[in-house]
């Protein structure tokens, strides 16, 4: 039996084998879980409606990734209001794990990285989270590759930064869950199993 090698069969199979890395790029720009699902499920449909303007042979990895970022930036510019969380409720579903250290130096670079300016955010989370290369990001992007190390590099200092002075706001997720959903990402994005 051979696989159908149809433009559309391949389009579909190599867009199926992205969802993954999608979700983990949508995660590292939205830093909500449910944000993500919402943008990595419209960058699908998207990607899968306009399939006929992607040209074969391209960096179908790019092409999507850059649909989801049009997406992302499109929707915060429309979004006019953001939803406050309850502390209470945050603080009385808090779970003890065997090490709660970890768990919260985590939480911690999670809630870090949502302070970094789009740019850097969405260059470190390619480069360190979804595994592109700086010359992938760079195209993703639509900027030169220097501008790309330019900004993990400028990323990095950033979170270093808001590390030292303790400058981390609160947020809704749970530490517990924060410390899974980081995992998860870099699985996805590496290919490669973590240990927890």
């Amino acid at each position: 039996m051979t696989l159908d090698q149809t433009p559309a069969a391949t389009f579909s199979r190599e867009l199926t084998a992205l969802v993954p890395h999608m979700r983990a790029f949508a995660r590292g720009l939205c830093g909500d879980r449910t944000a993500a699902e919402d943008l990595a499920q419209d960058g699908l449909l998207r990607a899968w409606t306009a399939r006929s303007r992607y040209q074969p042979g391209t960096n179908l990895k790019a092409w999507v990734f850059t649909i989801m970022r049009n997406q992302f930036y499109s929707e915060r510019r429309r979004a006019w209001r953001n939803v406050a969380f309850d502390q209470q409720v945050v603080e009385q579903t808090l779970i003890a794990v065997a090490n709660p250290t970890a768990v919260l130096e985590l939480d911690e670079l999670r809630r870090a990285m949502l302070l970094l300016p789009d740019e850097q955010r969405e260059a470190l989370v390619l480069v360190g989270a979804a595994g592109c290369s700086y010359e992938e990001a760079a195209e993703m992007c639509g900027c030169p590759v220097g501008t790309v190390k330019s900004r993990v590099s400028r990323a990095r200092r950033h979170i270093d930064r808001i590390m030292a002075e303790a400058a981390v706001p609160k947020d809704s997720i749970r530490p517990s869950a924060a410390m899974a959903d980081i995992l998860s990402q870099c699985e996805r994005a590496g290919g490669l199993p973590l240990a927890a």
